[in-house]
Protein backbone atom coordinates (compact mmCIF):
# COMPACT_ATOMS: atom_id res chain seq x y z
CA UNK A 1 0.00 0.00 0.00
CA UNK A 2 1.44 3.68 -1.32
CA UNK A 3 0.89 6.58 1.23
CA UNK A 4 1.43 9.96 1.27
CA UNK A 5 3.17 10.64 5.30
CA UNK A 6 1.50 13.73 6.85
CA UNK A 7 3.37 13.66 9.85
CA UNK A 8 7.42 12.36 10.58
CA UNK A 9 6.94 8.59 11.48
CA UNK A 10 9.83 7.28 13.08
CA UNK A 11 11.58 4.32 11.41
CA UNK A 12 9.46 5.33 8.51
CA UNK A 13 9.60 8.86 6.59
CA UNK A 14 9.08 12.26 7.10
CA UNK A 15 6.33 14.56 6.20
CA UNK A 16 5.35 14.48 2.89
CA UNK A 17 7.11 11.62 1.67
CA UNK A 18 5.52 8.88 -0.07
CA UNK A 19 6.13 5.55 1.14
CA UNK A 20 4.87 1.89 0.96
CA UNK A 21 4.35 -0.55 4.16
CA UNK A 22 1.82 -3.06 4.54
CA UNK A 23 -1.72 -3.16 4.31
CA UNK A 24 -2.97 -3.55 7.78
CA UNK A 25 -0.21 -0.93 9.02
CA UNK A 26 -1.60 1.61 6.91
CA UNK A 27 -5.21 0.94 7.11
CA UNK A 28 -5.19 0.39 11.04
CA UNK A 29 -2.71 2.95 12.13
CA UNK A 30 -1.62 5.29 9.95
CA UNK A 31 -4.87 6.49 7.95
CA UNK A 32 -6.91 6.67 11.56
CA UNK A 33 -3.93 8.15 13.37
CA UNK A 34 -4.10 10.98 10.52
CA UNK A 35 -0.63 10.45 10.17
CA UNK A 36 -1.05 9.46 6.25
CA UNK A 37 -3.22 9.23 3.31
CA UNK A 38 -3.40 7.07 0.61
CA UNK A 39 -1.19 7.83 -2.60
CA UNK A 40 -3.87 8.51 -5.20
CA UNK A 41 -2.83 10.21 -8.61
CA UNK A 42 -4.63 13.15 -7.75
CA UNK A 43 -3.31 13.43 -3.99
CA UNK A 44 0.57 12.83 -5.76
CA UNK A 45 -0.11 15.56 -8.03
CA UNK A 46 -1.09 18.05 -5.19
CA UNK A 47 2.02 16.86 -3.89
CA UNK A 48 4.25 17.53 -6.18
CA UNK A 49 2.42 21.41 -6.37
CA UNK A 50 3.46 21.60 -2.87
CA UNK A 51 6.34 20.51 -2.80
CA UNK A 52 7.80 22.95 -5.41
CA UNK A 53 6.21 25.85 -3.70
CA UNK A 54 7.78 24.51 -0.30
CA UNK A 55 11.71 24.42 -1.60
CA UNK A 56 12.70 27.68 -1.79
CA UNK A 57 11.30 28.05 1.77
CA UNK A 58 13.30 25.19 2.85
CA UNK A 59 16.54 26.92 1.94
CA UNK A 60 16.05 29.45 4.60
CA UNK A 61 15.00 27.22 7.01
CA UNK A 62 18.08 25.25 6.45
CA UNK A 63 20.31 28.14 6.70
CA UNK A 64 18.77 28.79 10.40
CA UNK A 65 18.90 25.56 11.29
CA UNK A 66 22.87 25.32 10.70
CA UNK A 67 23.24 28.62 12.75
CA UNK A 68 21.55 27.39 15.51
CA UNK A 69 23.47 24.21 14.95
CA UNK A 70 26.73 26.28 15.33
CA UNK A 71 25.39 27.71 18.57
CA UNK A 72 25.05 24.57 20.03
CA UNK A 73 28.08 22.88 19.36
CA UNK A 74 29.46 26.38 20.89
CA UNK A 75 27.91 25.05 24.30
CA UNK A 76 29.80 22.90 26.96
CA UNK A 77 27.42 21.35 28.20
CA UNK A 78 27.95 19.48 32.11
CA UNK A 79 24.96 17.45 33.34
CA UNK A 80 25.29 15.90 37.06
CA UNK A 81 24.50 13.43 38.54
CA UNK A 82 25.04 11.15 41.62
CA UNK A 83 27.38 8.63 41.46
CA UNK A 84 28.01 5.65 43.73
CA UNK A 85 31.22 3.58 43.36
CA UNK A 86 33.91 4.40 40.95
CA UNK A 87 32.09 6.63 38.12
CA UNK A 88 28.70 4.73 38.12
CA UNK A 89 25.98 6.71 38.14
CA UNK A 90 22.58 6.16 40.45
CA UNK A 91 20.31 5.45 37.83
CA UNK A 92 20.83 6.92 33.79
CA UNK A 93 21.48 10.24 32.02
CA UNK A 94 18.87 10.21 28.90
CA UNK A 95 17.93 12.56 26.20
CA UNK A 96 15.00 13.91 28.50
CA UNK A 97 17.91 15.05 30.66
CA UNK A 98 20.31 16.38 27.92
CA UNK A 99 16.95 18.30 26.59
CA UNK A 100 16.88 19.97 30.00
CA UNK A 101 20.42 21.10 30.05
CA UNK A 102 19.87 22.59 26.75
CA UNK A 103 17.00 24.80 27.27
CA UNK A 104 18.62 25.61 30.62
CA UNK A 105 21.47 27.21 28.53
CA UNK A 106 18.10 29.20 26.33
CA UNK A 107 17.82 26.84 23.82
CA UNK A 108 14.69 24.49 23.08
CA UNK A 109 14.89 20.89 21.17
CA UNK A 110 12.11 18.35 21.67
CA UNK A 111 14.18 15.18 23.61
CA UNK A 112 12.50 13.20 20.50
CA UNK A 113 14.90 15.11 18.30
CA UNK A 114 17.64 13.85 20.46
CA UNK A 115 19.79 10.81 20.15
CA UNK A 116 22.10 9.26 22.79
CA UNK A 117 24.18 5.95 21.10
CA UNK A 118 22.36 3.02 23.26
CA UNK A 119 20.05 5.14 24.84
CA UNK A 120 20.99 6.32 27.99
CA UNK A 121 24.66 7.16 29.74
CA UNK A 122 25.13 4.89 32.69
CA UNK A 123 29.12 6.22 33.94
CA UNK A 124 30.35 9.79 33.85
CA UNK A 125 32.45 10.55 31.04
CA UNK A 126 32.55 12.56 28.02
CA UNK A 127 29.82 11.55 25.56
CA UNK A 128 28.34 12.31 21.96
CA UNK A 129 24.59 12.66 21.10
CA UNK A 130 23.06 13.36 17.46
CA UNK A 131 20.79 15.74 17.56
CA UNK A 132 17.89 16.45 14.17
CA UNK A 133 17.59 20.04 13.59
CA UNK A 134 15.70 19.73 10.83
CA UNK A 135 15.41 16.72 8.07
CA UNK A 136 17.98 16.92 6.65
CA UNK A 137 20.66 18.23 9.18
CA UNK A 138 21.87 16.29 11.99
CA UNK A 139 24.84 17.63 14.32
CA UNK A 140 26.64 15.67 16.80
CA UNK A 141 26.92 17.47 20.44
CA UNK A 142 29.30 16.69 22.84
CA UNK A 143 28.62 16.51 26.51
CA UNK A 144 30.04 15.42 29.73
CA UNK A 145 28.36 13.89 32.64
CA UNK A 146 30.16 15.01 36.10
CA UNK A 147 29.26 13.77 39.54
CA UNK A 148 27.51 15.77 41.77
CA UNK A 149 29.29 17.20 44.62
Amino acid sequence: MELILKKDVANLGFADDIVTVKNGFGRNFLIPQGMAILATPSAKKVLQETLKQRAYKEASIIKEAQKFGEELKGLELKITAKVGEGDKLFGSVSNANLAEAISSNGHEIDKKFIEIAGGSVKRTGKYNAKVRLHRDLIIDLPFEVVAEK
